[in-house]
């Protein structure tokens, strides 16, 4: 069996595919998890992940990550880790890029499903 062979990806030039903000695509998967590449504008909803941190970098703008009880202000460079269970909402004043670092299989939507939830992501290294 030949082995996969790897593949490298420019992580700002990747965004010049996602077509449309709030629609995750994957950028690499490792161990497990898979490295999820996304525009986002204006406010998500609120969710959480049960079992599952969820890691955001911000790679070019800003965004706010509003928790329950806090909010968290996101720069460029700022890297977040949102942990199990915590309920959050991101919320964009103009597009930002952000770079996500989840489980394989987590939904975009957590716990629920609704109009937003993504399934099947696009893949960038095809």
């Amino acid at each position: 069996m030949e082995k996969p062979k790897a593949k490298k990806i420019n992580i700002p030039g990747a965004y010049d595919r996602i077509p449309e903000t709030w629609s995750p695509h994957v950028a690499g998967r490792v161990n497990g998890q898979e490295v999820r590449l996304a525009k986002i504008d204006g406010a998500f909803e609120w969710h959480h992940h049960d079992s599952v941190e969820e890691a955001f970098f911000v790679v070019r703008g800003r965004f706010t990550m509003r928790f329950r009880d806090h909010d968290v202000a996101m720069e460029e460079g700022d890297f977040l880790v949102v942990p199990a269970g915590v309920e959050h909402m991101p919320v964009a004043d103009a597009e930002c890029w952000i770079m996500m670092i989840e489980s394989a299989g987590t939904l975009n939507t957590g716990e629920k499903e609704s109009d937003r939830t993504k399934h099947d992501l696009p893949d960038l290294t095809v």
